[in-house]
């Protein structure tokens, strides 16, 4: 089969697409060039098109310089880690048997990417939202053209926002790291995507942000009330103490993951699991994706209002979220997240916390920065312990260590 390559909207995008298709390409590969398309909807195109592999040219919620290359397989799911290590092994040897003549690949374009991948989802999920006031930020990124088209077929009332991308102003003051800038006043729900679209938060008409938490939560009660919730819930460590408290009330299962939806998806498919997602917005509904997908995530949300007859505030009633402290610490080196002197501050910081908080270090998987994440439910406590030892793990760092919040 084919490798399809798609890229989000970003100056250096359609560059490395192209370097991408011409080594695929030299060494034989057919190649289909799909363009600007959410990364789930190359993901869901690889499987309906019988590919071979599935490659998207994406930072993701980065600002425009950076750029990255997922990689996924023809079933439309992200490789494992043993598999990605193996293509950088492979990325550093000689390729002595390269194809001349007529042994090379081709390249061709997809035609209507973004209508296809709209009727792929509408064929899955077709929520009855027509009248609904939905306000969209598709954050300059790759939704900008298929998120508005797709909801336009549900005869909703449609606010976009965010949708004139030049290539350098994907994220930049739109989307889902700024969702709390988006006004949704006069809206039923305002829709958030990043900058590749595999993740989604929400905006009540109170004005209200719902986070990947809270969306979790109310599809897994809804899930759950219809009888359709199988093998329970996955989310990750970063999931709010209050989703866990809730998930307990309603007496559904949850299985706790690493951070990444990679960790979700991969646990979902062991346990046959229904739903799963993470606090930043990546969902994972498995009954119609394989991966994060903001716009399913987005028409699952309005299936349940349309079906319930509530307001989105009062369906994110469903759980409480305990005061939360995150702290980036920037690091020079983010092995001082297990120095002694920092699991020290982390055990008198429990001990502080008791049963009503926890903390949780973690060193970013992009960034030389550690994570100092405290909940509590006494926002004062939450806030002061998470200083006190973000500040024990800067002095670990290089000399002028900015704590940044």
């Amino acid at each position: 089969g084919p490798i399809l390559i798609g890229r989000d909207t970003r100056l250096s995008g359609r560059m490395l697409s192209a370097a991408l298709a011409s080594g695929a390409a030299s060494g034989g590969a057919g190649v289909v060039d799909v363009g600007v398309l959410p990364t789930p909807g190359i993901a869901a195109l690889a499987r309906e098109h019988g590919a071979a592999a599935a490659v998207v040219v994406s930072a993701s919620h980065n600002p425009y310089p950076d750029n990255g290359i997922k990689f996924f397989s023809g079933e439309g799911r992200k490789l494992p880690y043993s598999a990605e290590r193996k293509l950088e092994r492979l990325v550093g040897e000689p390729y002595t048997t390269r194809p001349t003549g007529g042994g090379i690949g081709t390249v061709s374009r997809l035609d209507r990417p973004a209508e296809r991948y709209a009727e792929s989802v509408l064929e899955r999920l077709r929520p009855r939202a027509g009248g609904v006031k939905v306000l969209l930020d598709c954050a300059h990124g790759a939704a900008y053209e298929v998120a508005p088209l797709a909801l336009r077929e549900l005869g909703v009332e449609l606010t976009v926002v965010g949708d004139e991308p030049s290539g350098i102003n994907i994220n930049e003051g739109v989307g889902s790291t700024h969702v709390k800038k988006l006004d949704a006043a006069g809206h039923d729900v305002a829709f958030a995507f990043d900058g590749d679209a595999d993740r989604v938060l929400a905006v009540d008409e109170k004005g209200n942000v719902v986070d990947g938490d809270g969306i979790v939560a109310i599809l897994a009660r809804d899930l759950k009330g219809r009888g359709a919730l199988k093998g329970g819930v996955v989310v990750t460590v970063m999931s709010n103490l209050g989703f866990f408290k809730a998930m307990e009330g309603l007496g559904i299962d949850y299985e706790v993951t690493p951070v990444g939806d990679r960790h979700v998806a991969e646990t979902m498919a062991r346990l046959g699991a229904t739903l799963g997602g993470e606090q930043s917005g990546h969902v994972v509904l498995s009954e119609h994706a394989t991966t994060g997908d903001g716009l399913v995530t987005a028409f699952a949300i309005l299936d349940v209002m349309a079906r319930s007859g509530k307001s989105l505030s009062e369906l994110a009633e469903v759980m409480e979220h305990y005061p939360q402290a995150l702290i980036s610490v920037p690091v020079e080196d983010r092995v001082v997240a297990s120095s002694g002197t920092v699991k020290e501050a982390v055990v008198k910081a429990e001990e502080r916390l008791g049963r009503e908080g926890r903390i949780l270090l973690r060193p970013s998987g992009t960034e030389s920065v550690v994570r100092v994440m405290v909940e509590h439910e006494e926002e004062a406590v939450c806030r002061e312990v998470c200083e006190e030892v973000a500040s024990v793990v800067a002095s670990g760092s290089w000399s002028g260590s900015e704590v940044r919040t």
